[in-house]
């Protein structure tokens, strides 16, 4: 048995970081457990082969993400506007048709990226609640109740004695994934299975160039498409304007294929709107989220993201000391990173109002 931590988070993404780091700032201690062996969670930053910070997870947020937007500059991060100026590519669903050139209208609501990949947040939470807080490959299987608190186990025979546990994994894994001794309420049970896990099925994709010839040619770099492998992408020129790509989405039918499959496909595709240019690629990569960390057994969706935010949610469990977390459970911007920052706090502040139970 590990020694009784007083606070145990079950997932080291976005949600699960913030919950560390709020709770160590109330001086609490925490421990995180993640079953994969990366940190991060959605967020997902990959490093091309000239050091172009490429995105194949959560990117973009806006001025109306207050609290994701406060995080980041109390983080000494900086953010900057998603490049959209120029001529952009709209693929109709007649296959036959060139790709239509539009012209996207200015808005005073942009999109932001975070200066040095949305990892760099990451990494920011990591520093500050420690990295020897997170336990890796350390899938959590069974939370049980005891006399002395909870006990969190894993699938690799660790146990985790703790005064309270935080579940940041999105509910519908929680479900799959998690038993609890004894069993949670009836209606939560029913809701947990029926909470749409945002990102899950989607295929995103990154391109690094050495240059960014199609701003060279006023270019914006978006295109849109009704009939190709690509459905939307975008500009994905770093915060110092010196490394270069795309980033965006394919057809979530392309899961089928392999990554060398889909790579051709798409080179295929922007070889129509982009010309020759788009074939001296740097390197491609891929993401189907659809790994065991994101979608697991048959999820009971009926209906897309109703349940986000579900006021069962905003209750504790166990005796007040089990809490359920992570972007979805939200009731504002669920399945954003908005949302994970919101959940984060309003789990904190229930935590430290109850901290006079909680340690013993």
């Amino acid at each position: 048995m590990e020694k009784a931590k007083q606070i145990t988070i079950i997932g080291a993404g976005l949600s699960g970081l913030m919950t560390a780091y709020l709770l160590k700032k109330a001086g609490l201690t925490v421990r995180i457990l993640e079953a994969s062996g990366r940190i991060g969670g959605r967020v997902h930053t990959q490093e091309g082969k000239l050091g172009t910070p490429l995105e194949l997870g959560a990117t973009w947020f806006s001025d109306q993400h207050v609290r994701l937007t406060a995080l980041v500059a109390g983080l000494g991060l900086a953010k900057f506007p998603q490049f959209s100026e120029g001529v952009s590519f709209l693929q109709t669903a007649r296959s036959f048709e060139p790709a239509q050139q539009i012209h996207v209208p200015a808005t005073n609501r942009p999109s932001y990226r975070i200066a040095g990949g949305t990892q760099a947040l990451i990494e920011a939470l990591i520093a500050a609640v420690g990295i020897e807080t997170v336990v890796l490959h350390c899938p959590v299987t069974q939370v049980v109740a005891t006399a002395d608190g909870l006990t969190a186990y894993s699938s690799n025979g660790k146990s985790f004695l703790s005064d309270a546990i935080v579940t940041c994994l999105p509910p519908q894994l929680v479900a799959s994934k998690i038993v609890f001794i004894p069993a949670l309420p009836a209606s939560i049970r029913e809701i947990l299975p029926t909470v749409q896990t945002w990102m899950a099925g989607s295929v995103k994709f990154t391109i690094e160039y050495k240059a960014h010839f199609w701003r060279d040619r006023q270019l914006s770099g978006m295109l849109y498409s009704h009939a190709g492998t690509v459905v939307e992408m975008y500009d994905h020129t770093n915060y110092d304007g010196d490394r270069f790509g795309f980033t965006g989405f394919l057809n979530a039918d392309t899961r089928t294929y392999t990554q060398e499959i889909r790579r051709a496909h798409v080179l295929r595709q922007l070889q129509e709107a982009f010309g020759n240019d788009v074939l001296d690629a740097v390197a491609y990569y891929d993401k189907v989220w659809d790994d065991e960390y994101v979608l697991s057994d048959n999820p009971a969706i009926k209906q897309p993201h109703q349940n986000n935010g579900h006021p069962c949610f905003q209750q504790a469990y166990m005796d007040g000391r089990l809490f359920f977390s992570g972007s979805e459970t939200s009731p504002l911007y669920g399945g954003y990173m908005e949302g994970a920052v919101i959940a984060a706090e309003r789990t904190v502040d229930r935590i430290v109002k109850g901290r006079t139970s909680l340690c013993h």
